[in-house]
């Protein structure tokens, strides 16, 4: 069953990674790092992905588990719960997609603190395998799915910090009991750990609204896929963010935000880094089996300087996003941004646009991803968020009586 693995992983690599297209000595250049159950790192919500995948400093909502979870602390609302479905990697194939739920509710009577938790479901399809020719096999359903919880605290007026506990199942084969192979799921468990601060400036006469995080999401332990024969690294990644809201006029408002991006996963050695020779190959299986059997915390660490090409390629590892958000009257809005990827790190470019209506109870968030490679896999991705506040429903029902 190795060959049906190989086949799930070149198919979630294309998920995160477009083919990158560079003049001269590209291909030596074409270095992106891999990692395990790379769904993870998929943004599951509208509001983030229709500004360029952005959300580390925005304002709470119900998905701010994925961005910034620390956020839940300052969220206006007394609970939420958000609905996210995408599906995936459409201009290739139509039953793949990613599916969420997340969710928060305030605690304490100092209303600074809450508890959150997703549930994540990535389905790869249905894949048919072949034992001989012509002759159709076992029907495979390969998928990933995780489970999480988190709590947030302000510890200040302006400050908040949160943890998550994440469980992750990753299952691409299938036992076969007649050939022996008796493949199970890859299981894994990680944490995040995060911060956010936000201020009010006085600019002119309106008063505006700062605000900075940060998310160190997915530190935890590896999967092991193939029977443990092949160990990955869990998308561990370092997320910077800052937003700025001003007023336009009464009921107008817009947001600007930034994100920054570094994956903490070691890159893996190339062959191609290595002198030619016995001494080359000998010294390049060393640092491979360094690389395979290095912890994760260990590779955090690593993830900073280990780059063939020095801090050139330490800096093509950075990814980053810009995005905008008109509001008005906290009913209607409008996004916009831009996510950019090194092409020889992965090429993800692409601008998304979207809107959201949002009525006391319910609101609706649709987005539409549009790639700058028409080559890409990820162009025209959709995404629809469908969110219920838990304070609207309580004066819903408490105008009814």
């Amino acid at each position: 069953m190795k060959l049906i693995y190989r086949i799930i992983l070149t198919v979630l690599a294309l998920s995160v990674v477009s083919v990158a297209r560079a003049e001269g000595d590209g291909k030596n250049e074409f270095n992106p790092i891999e990692t395990g159950v790379t769904s993870l790192g998929i943004a599951p919500d509208a509001r983030g992905a229709s500004m360029g995948d952005l959300g580390a400093a925005t304002d709470p909502d119900a998905n701010s588990q994925f961005w910034n979870p620390s956020k839940y602390a300052f969220a206006w609302s007394k609970a939420a719960v958000s609905l996210n479905y995408t599906p995936w990697l459409r201009k290739l194939v139509n039953d793949i997609f990613l599916a969420d739920l997340s969710g928060y509710y305030k605690i304490g009577q100092d209303d600074n603190q809450a508890i959150s938790a997703s549930l994540r479901y990535f389905s790869l399809g249905e894949v048919n395998t072949r034992q001989e020719e012509g002759i159709v096999g076992q029907s495979l359903n390969p998928y990933e799915m995780s489970f999480d919880v988190g709590y947030s605290r302000k510890l200040s007026e302006k400050f908040s910090m949160g943890v998550v506990f994440r469980y992750i199942y990753s299952a691409l084969g299938f036992s076969d009991s007649y050939a022996g192979d008796q493949n199970t799921g890859a299981s894994a468990f990680a944490a995040d750990i995060s911060g956010y601060y936000t201020t009010y400036p006085i600019i002119g006469r309106n008063e505006c609204q700062w605000s900075w995080g940060w998310n160190i999401s997915n530190i935890g332990t590896k999967v092991s896929y193939e029977g443990g024969e092949n160990p990955a690294f869990l998308p561990t990644n370092l997320k910077l963010g800052t937003s700025f809201m001003f007023p336009l006029a009464d009921f107008h408002t817009l947001a600007i935000g930034l994100d920054l991006n570094k994956l903490l996963v070691p890159a893996k050695p190339r062959r191609s880094d290595f002198a030619d020779g016995v001494e080359g190959e000998e010294e390049y299986i060393t640092k491979l089996e360094d690389w395979r059997n290095m912890s994760p915390i260990t590779g955090i660490f690593k993830s900073f300087g280990d780059a063939p090409g020095g801090m050139k390629e330490e800096l093509r590892e950075i990814t980053w996003s810009l995005g905008a958000e008109y509001a008005y009257n906290n009913q209607f809005f409008l996004r916009a941004g831009y996510y950019y990827e090194n092409q020889y790190k992965g090429n993800r470019q692409y601008f998304g646009l979207g809107a959201g209506f949002s009525l006391n109870v319910v609101r609706l968030d649709a987005s539409y991803m549009m790639a700058t490679a028409q080559t890409s896999p990820l162009d025209q991705t959709l995404r629809f968020t469908l969110t219920f506040d838990m304070d609207g429903l309580k004066d819903l029902f408490g105008k009814g009586r």
